[in-house]
């Protein structure tokens, strides 16, 4: 195992690989606690694609060769949309959004992670589905990183100069800044806040919690997907949470498709 951080040791993966299957065979048979069968589908489609990404990610952090996130990111995306059809049937609200972006930055971050992750892994058609479940619920055209992470590559998308959380604003200015040298600098300065500005997510410090702990790993997904799409320097970013290898990935596909 080449891990991606330090953080995560083999027991600790061996671990959350043994404990992933036997929850899956444990709720093959056993009900989330609810009072009525949407609420319990509900809960059940949110617990599953939360493990989902928790696989994913953990992965990467491992060491796995790139394309071998490429399944599990279509396992993730099948996981979303259950997740929004549930929670639908039990809001009865039909264009609800799996993440309320706007109102929690950890689910705002999941969300762009999830976007860079698809552009980083030049799955488009993930992408548009991911977004059409957030899009239909009125998110579209609010937020900049939302949007710059989608104009390059999906059609008729918005320019908009506003965005929901401050933790963002370095990364949305390497974007717009006048001179390269400026906009690695900016990247470098969100990676350098990044952790820090996610004290109150649920998975903020489990790399503290042991072998048996919560840790998958910690990374910006959407500040190397900003690195790929609008071509910034990335050759001194120095961060733990930047994933390097995803956007050299990246640049050599997209290499080999032109």
């Amino acid at each position: 195992m080449k891990r991606r951080q330090e953080f995560l040791g083999k027991n600790q993966y061996e671990h959350f690989l043994k404990e992933h299957d036997e929850v899956i065979e444990f709720f093959k048979i056993h009900r989330f606690k609810s009072d009525t069968d949407a609420e319990e589908a509900s809960l059940r489609a949110s617990y599953f694609q939360t493990l989902a990404l928790d696989r994913l990610i953990v992965t990467y952090t491992a060491g796995a060769p790139v394309e071998c996130l490429i399944p599990l990111l279509e396992d993730l995306l099948d996981k979303y949309e259950v997740r929004q059809q549930t929670l639908a049937d039990y809001e009865q609200s039909p264009t609800i959004s799996p993440l309320a972006i706007d109102d929690w930055p950890d689910q705002y971050e999941e969300a762009v992670q999830v976007m860079g992750l698809c552009v980083l892994l030049h799955r488009h058609d993930l992408l548009a589905r991911f977004v059409k479940l957030i899009d239909q619920a009125g998110y579209a055209g609010d937020d900049t990183l939302y949007e710059d992470l989608l104009k390059k590559v999906l059609p008729d998308r918005h320019d908009i100069d506003e965005w929901y959380h401050d933790v963002y604003t370095p990364l949305i200015q390497a974007v717009y800044v006048d001179t390269p040298e400026e906009a690695s600098s900016r990247l470098q300065q969100y990676c350098e806040g990044w952790y820090g500005a996610f004290e109150h997510a649920p998975w903020h410090d489990t790399h503290l919690q042991g072998e048996e702990g919560c840790y998958v790993g910690y990374w910006a997904f959407e500040a190397a997907a900003i690195a790929f799409l609008y071509g910034i320097d990335d050759s001194r970013i120095d961060h733990m949470v930047y994933p390097r290898d995803l956007v050299q990935y990246a640049r050599r596909s997209a290499t080999c498709e032109h």
